[in-house]
């Protein structure tokens, strides 16, 4: 069985918001520093543009959690397998997510990051897929919201395929 890839968001459109959501968040951080939590491996690509845009002063890190697999859909099971290098107790935590589905991986993540201590703990994802939503989750920053496709690029993935297209496109499979 082949795929085929068809535009969702375009590249232009992408890079719009995510430098609005950098307005946005530098407003509201203003005065402070903020230290991005990156969700790998797909949001390397937007925490990356993302922090380009931000104004306050910025440091980063990097978690990897798993729940797909090579499968298209949330096994439900997740699975630390990176964590963070640097405690954040008393730090402005931002978490940035390529994508938010079932709301399974958030949720036991933002769960797991708030028992250590962060002043305070919010969440940025690039997508959001609410009808998909089986555990609520606050998405504080949001840039699309997606309908229940397969989607790819940006840092978004199938099989470790397609991270590196510059727009966001669904999955078709013929």
């Amino acid at each position: 069985m082949g795929e085929r890839i068809e535009v969702l968001v375009p590249e232009e459109e992408v890079n719009a918001r995510i430098r609005a959501l950098g307005e946005q968040i530098s407003r509201d951080y203003a005065g402070k520093q903020i230290h991005l939590v990156c969700v790998l491996k797909g949001g390397s690509f937007f925490m990356c543009e993302l922090a380009k845009r931000i104004t306050v002063p910025v440091s980063l890190d990097f978690m990897s959690v798993s729940s797909y697999g090579g499968e298209t859909k949330s096994s439900g099971v997740v699975r630390i397998v990176k964590d963070l290098d640097e405690p954040i107790q008393d730090k402005e935590v931002l978490i940035v997510e390529d994508i938010v589905d079932s709301g399974r991986t958030l949720s036991y993540l933002m769960e797991m990051l708030r028992d250590r201590k962060p002043k305070s703990l919010r969440l940025c994802t690039l997508l959001d897929k609410p009808d998909r939503r089986v555990v609520p989750v606050e998405v504080n920053y949001t840039g699309f919201q997606i309908p229940d496709a397969f989607v790819v690029g940006y840092g978004l993935d199938y099989d470790q395929r397609y991270r590196n297209l510059p727009y966001i496109g669904v999955v078709r499979f013929d």
